[in-house]
């Protein structure tokens, strides 16, 4: 496999430190809302270069942590008037339903950020015992960027260029020695959750977080660390940092970095109210189609969200449906006789599907190549799979869709789900039932009236033979 390596910049082929086993690391979310459509991505993307190496025959240990403390956390569980643990478990309990209806399996592990304070306060001390970390006057712990030559070789921007941006915000701590230190331990602050440390009460930073849980579980050196753009600097630089100026060994081998999503050629953002959690998604799209748009796009480029991509990404897998279940229909009567020589031929094309499709993954996770595989695939049995056919071609041809289908995480279900009923309004309801009383009262003035109120409201009112049909404008 080939993948495109975010430290060297460049394609390189995929060797494990251990043979036949392969060690990954994916930041997880921080866990005080609903995850949104820009983590989908790099949790869908990464789900499926796990699939493809155990594909390959890998032993994968893949591990995905919960930020369950930091200051957005605190926040909202102080608005809220529940503990952080408590917000914390609401969240993580819907990442996992969330998740699932993406098709994204759970990690081998999913260790949390408060479930490791030991590991962290160790990490901490063994930079503080080298010349990495130091203790400032108000018992925060802060690494010290001028000890670590090595700062920005992964992001490529320097110690000076991060002195220069710290000393231009407003909120420079003033015990740090430099402007460009970053904080690995923060003492407790009123109301705070708090754990008891060398250095008084406090609470690990975000980045020493990931730096201890990986390393709990898969060495100080391990094979593929990944995420989103987004996290390559400051959160992976700092990383790096911490973890080989506490080990003086390589951290990780390869680092993957997925593009960013835009909304309708916008960039997501809360301020241009184009922000959407997959709850939102779900109540307007099968998540299932999401995820098939995900990856009919290669990972590292941007990506595009719309009302119309997902509507294709959906004709699409309803296509992979009604074949799936045209083989399957087949094969409960198919006949148990020798194959022809057209369907052996019909068999050597599967072999060859699947080397497209393999040779596409191996190829920095092109999935958009391996779905045209699939496609191919799929045109091929359509249109040489009958009646006649024989029940090992039919079997044959089925497990090949299965299998591949199958690494991309699609048409695994029993049937293609439809979107969530979203709940309307209440003041839609009332307007929509005044309508209709209107219009039975032949009232046709105050029925276009009513109609424009909720067209103005972003609903679409349409009239059938089963009455009216409301449904969210896109």
């Amino acid at each position: 496999m080939q993948i495109f390596n975010s430290l060297t910049r460049r394609k390189e082929t995929f060797q494990p430190i251990h043979e036949g086993k392969v060690g990954i690391y994916a930041c997880g979310p921080t866990v005080y809302d609903y995850f949104h459509i820009g983590n989908a991505r790099p949790f869908i993307t990464f789900d499926v270069l796990r699939r493809q190496l155990e594909r390959e025959g890998y032993e994968v240990t893949f591990v995905q942590n919960f930020t369950d403390i930091d200051d957005k956390m605190i926040r909202r569980a102080n608005e809220e008037g529940i503990t952080v643990k408590e917000l914390a478990d609401r969240f993580i309990a819907a990442y996992y339903t969330d998740a699932k209806a993406l098709g994204i399996r759970p990690a081998t592990v999913h260790p949390k950020a408060t479930e490791h304070i030991s590991q962290i306060i160790a990490l901490v001390q063994r930079l503080i015992d080298n010349g990495h970390a130091y203790v400032g006057s108000t018992g925060d712990v802060y690494y010290r960027v001028s000890a670590f030559p090595g700062y920005g070789k992964l992001s490529g921007q320097s110690v000076e260029d991060r002195e220069m941006g710290a000393s231009e915000r407003l909120d420079v701590e003033t015990d740090k020695e430099n402007p460009a230190d970053f904080v690995l331990w923060k003492a407790q602050k009123p109301g705070e959750p708090a754990w008891e440390s060398p250095w008084g009460m406090g609470r690990p930073g975000w980045h020493i977080e990931c730096s201890a849980m990986s390393m709990t579980y898969l060495g100080e050196t391990f094979d593929i660390h990944c995420g989103g753009k987004d996290l390559l600097f400051p959160h992976h630089e700092n990383e790096i940092a911490q973890s080989e100026g506490a080990t003086g060994k390589p951290y990780v081998h390869y680092w993957m970095h997925n593009g960013f999503i835009n909304i309708d050629n916008q960039k997501m953002s809360k301020s241009l109210g184009n922000f959407f959690t997959v709850r939102d998604i779900a109540k307007q799209y099968d998540l299932e189609s999401v995820r098939l748009f995900m990856l009919s796009a290669h990972y590292r480029s941007p990506i595009n969200f719309s009302r119309e991509q997902i509507a294709a990404a959906r004709v699409s897998l309803q296509r992979l449906y009604t074949a799936r279940d045209r083989m399957r229909t087949l094969l409960q009567s198919a006949p148990d006789t020798a194959l022809t020589a057209e369907e052996q031929a019909m068999l050597e094309r599967m072999k060859g599907y699947e080397k497209h499709f393999d040779e596409s993954m191996d190829d920095d996770l092109n999935t958009a190549a391996a779905i045209s595989a699939i496609f191919e695939l799929v045109r091929d049995a359509n249109a040489n799979l009958n009646e006649h056919s024989s029940k090992a071609t039919v079997e044959a041809v089925l497990q090949s869709f299965s299998a591949l289908t199958g690494v991309l995480g699609f048409a695994q279900k029993d049937s293609l789900a439809e979107p969530e009923e979203e709940p309307l309004p209440e003041e839609i309801q009332k307007m929509a039932e005044e309508r209709a009383a209107a219009r039975k009262a032949k009232d046709w003035k105050r029925s276009d009236e009513l109609r424009d109120a909720i067209k103005a409201a972003g609903y679409i009112l349409e009239d059938s033979r089963e009455g009216q049909k409301i449904r969210r404008a896109q």
